[in-house]
Parts: C-alpha cells; sequence; structure tokens
C-alpha cells in the first residue's frame, strides 16, 4: 500500500514522534509498503492508501482533511501521552474528533484504555516499541559511582530535574550521580539545569547529544530514571529494557503501562523524598537491583523490531484493506 505517516515533529527533530515515524517508516518499507513521513498532510496533496497519524491533536488538520476526502479510506491514529493526560481535557472537540475520524487508534502502552472514552477500546491496539542492543564493545560502567541516567527533553511532562532534586537528599557518603542528556525545551529549562549544575555536585548535563551518545550512556549507567508527570509510553523504557538496565519510574500508567502495576521500582510522581529512597535502596541493596534488573531483562523480547513490525502490521491487517 502507500501509505503516509504523519508526524509534526521535523525532519532533523529528535523528538520521541519523529523518531517512532522514522522507525515506523523502515519497518513498513521492510514488510513491502510504499510509506512517505510528512509534517502535514492537506485535501490537495497525493492521495494514500492508508495515513498513520501520531499525535491525534497536533496531527488533527491532517486526519480531518485525510478523512473528508477519503472518507472510505483507513486512518490509523497513534495516542501519545499529551493526547491522552492533556489534549483530550483541555481542547476535546478537536483530540476526540480525530479519535471519531480513526479506523484504529494505537497506543504505546498497555494501559491507555484507562485514559480514553470507553467507546473507542473495542478500536484501541498496543504496539510496543523496539530498540536495538547495544554494542558490547562499549565501555560499562565504573566501579567508582553508580550513575543515574535520565533521557529525555528537559519540559514540564518529564518533571525533568526530579532525580536532581531527590539526589540532594541521599546520604553524604552517597556514591550516586546524575547524568541528564535533552535539549531544554525552553530557555527556562536550559537556566535551570545550569543552576543545578552550579551547586548539586551530583548532577551533570549534557544538553542535546547525538544517539550514539545516548547510547554509549545507557552502557556507562548503573539505572535508568523516568520522571515524568504523563507519559504516552517513553521508548526509553524499551531501550532501557532492551539495554539491560534497570528503571526507576514514576508511578503514572504511562510508565506502568510498559513496566506493570506491581513493578517493584515505582515512587509517586513529583516526589523527590521516595525517589532518592529508591536510588539509595538500589544503590545499598545489591538483591533489589538485581530485581529490577531481571524485570526489565524480562521484558526485553516485547521490544524488538520484529515484535514491533508484527504488532503494527497486525493492526493494518486487521482492517481488512
Amino acid at each position: 500500500m502507500k501509505i503516509a505517516l504523519v508526524t509534526p515533529a521535523p525532519p532533523r527533530s529528535r523528538a520521541g514522534n519523529r523518531a517512532t515515524a522514522a522507525r515506523w517508516s523502515r519497518l513498513l518499507r521492510a514488510a513491502g509498503h510504499q510509506v512517505n513521513v510528512l509534517e502535514q498532510w492537506g485535501a490537495d496533496d497525493r492521495p494514500y492508501d492508508l495515513m498513520i497519524a501520531l499525535h491525534a491533536w497536533r496531527s488533527a488538520s491532517s486526519i480531518a482533511a485525510f478523512a473528508q476526502r477519503f472518507p472510505d479510506r483507513a486512518l490509523i491514529v497513534v495516542l501519545t501521552g499529551t493526547d491522552i493526560y492533556r489534549f483530550q481535557h483541555s481542547h476535546p472537540e478537536l483530540t476526540l474528533a480525530s479519535l471519531d475520524h480513526a479506523s484504529a487508534l494505537i497506543g504505546l502502552h498497555n494501559h491507555v484504555a484507562h485514559d480514553i472514552p470507553a467507546k473507542f477500546h473495542a478500536i484501541l491496539h498496543t504496539v510496543h516499541q523496539s530498540a536495538l542492543p547495544l554494542p558490547k564493545s562499549y565501555p560499562r560502567p565504573s566501579v567508582r559511582a553508580v550513575t543515574v541516567c535520565v533521557v529525555g527533553h528537559l519540559r514540564e511532562e518529564k518533571d525533568s530535574l526530579r532525580a536532581a532534586e531527590a539526589a540532594r537528599l541521599l546520604p553524604a557518603a552517597s556514591r550516586i550521580r546524575i547524568i541528564q542528556a535533552g535539549r531544554a525545551h525552553t530557555a527556562d529549562w536550559a537556566l535551570a539545569a545550569q543552576a543545578q549544575m552550579q551547586d548539586n555536585p551530583r548532577y551533570s548535563w549534557l544538553g542535546e547529544v547525538s544517539q550514539t551518545a545516548i547510547r554509549r550512556l545507557y552502557a556507562q549507567s548503573h539505572v535508568m530514571v523516568i520522571s515524568s508527570v504523563m507519559e504516552g509510553g517513553a521508548n526509553v523504557v524499551s531501550e532501557a529494557c532492551v539495554a539491560g538496565l534497570p528503571v526507576i519510574a514514576s508511578d503514572i500508567t504511562g510508565n506502568t503501562g510498559l513496566l506493570g502495576q506491581d513493578y517493584p521500582g515505582l515512587f509517586p510522581a513529583g516526589d523527590s523524598a521516595g525517589l532518592a529512597m529508591l536510588m539509595a535502596r538500589f544503590e545499598s541493596d545489591s538483591a533489589y537491583r538485581a530485581v529490577l534488573t531481571d524485570r526489565c531483562r524480562a521484558l526485553a523480547l516485547r521490544h524488538t523490531p520484529e515484535a514491533e513490525q508484527a504488532a503494527l502490521l497486525a493492526v493494518i491487517q486487521g482492517l481488512n484493506l
């Protein structure tokens, strides 16, 4: 088929939506489909057999235009974290209209159904994002410190400096250091990260770095912290599991939908003391470290490219095109 894959993120962006679109285009092309990745589709643009639109709200104009011009053609809408946890409440008319136009919905974690209207449950499918294993040649973590990585753009949804704040509450003898990678979403976030580095000796901010540098950071880390207050199914969780890197995460549905409701590395979102307690336990308790590591490694098989491709193709095949 000829497929339009719409993402609001521009071509050179390192945003999660763009990475997902690029990866899915490769998986779909490998299955024999013709795929064009677009930022927007209008009624006068070339026709396609199928549209896959990432982001119900940000891609709403493309979704509405395609549905109006081709009411009988399939349209898949991929729900992001801000769609589910922000825009369906702040901009319900536009966001829910995109869901109404959809032939199928894709969520990126297992608990999306908890947070969207019940009338859409019948067309909701889950596709777990994939990651590639780390090269064995990458250097391993240092034994002189316990390295905690935080990966993602610095912004409100990620509660990005929570790990830095939690590190201030650790015992003086702790060897934990926080290394954060990601572009600051605003100048205020950049200033906040720089201020942390000035008076928080446990914290370093790398800024935006390449994917290769991110993967090297995974290899040199002991644990990842995901402190988001809203999350649509972060690909960094997939990357951590495939890398064999244990995770400490905020207790939100976007994280429990990937790690499990009973995952033992959860802390209340926004709770610096709760996060500090888990980081300290990770540092001091080898059995706890092993439990988190084993749980994350056990999830790795569902985050392979083959599994992601099969799940994506199953959604398309289920449309009976």
